[in-house]
């Protein structure tokens, strides 16, 4: 038996990733009304990420669609193609009644990935703290102008005023 050209694993190759294609999941309740659902494609850096991104939604509707329902879209997060990373797109949904007014003009926003809050209290804002704020200010200038009263550069008049 001979070995196998490099051609020839190249095109076996080929067609086991054909073959494999994607890996999907069955649609997860993750409530009463709501639904994930998510697809890995294995298709690698040749992933066209739109059309498994247009497979996941259309087989969340016709989920919907089973249940005389609408799916309106909550969240979803996309992972790229990368070296050692196949794509996926995890997609969450709720399903409403079709004469629901959430049933119409449902759109995905994008959110992030992470949020970072600053949760550091500031000092409360008084009337109080602004006076002692004010009479600091007023006492350093004060201070700032008797320094140039006696080394002359403005008369007693001009510090008095």
């Amino acid at each position: 038996m001979q070995p196998l050209t490099t051609r020839y694993r190249v095109t076996i190759l080929m067609l086991a990733l054909a073959i494999a294609g994607c890996a999907t999941s069955e649609i997860i309740p993750m409530g009463t009304d709501t639904y994930m659902i998510s697809q890995t494609s294995a298709g690698g850096m040749f992933t066209n990420m739109s059309a498994l991104k247009s497979e996941v939604i259309k087989r969340a509707n016709a989920f919907a669609a089973s249940k005389d329902k609408v799916a309106i879209p909550l969240a979803s997060h996309t992972t790229p193609p990368g070296p050692g990373q196949m794509p996926n797109f995890e997609y969450q949904f709720r399903l409403v009644d079709r004469d629901d007014p959430r049933a119409t003009g449902a759109a995905l926003v994008p959110r992030p990935d992470m949020v970072i809050e600053n949760n550091v209290n500031a000092p409360p804002s008084s009337s109080a703290a602004k006076g002692e704020l004010k009479s600091n200010d007023l006492y350093s200038e004060l201070v700032k102008l008797d320094d140039l009263r006696k080394r002359g550069i403005i008369s007693e008049d001009e510090f008095e005023s």
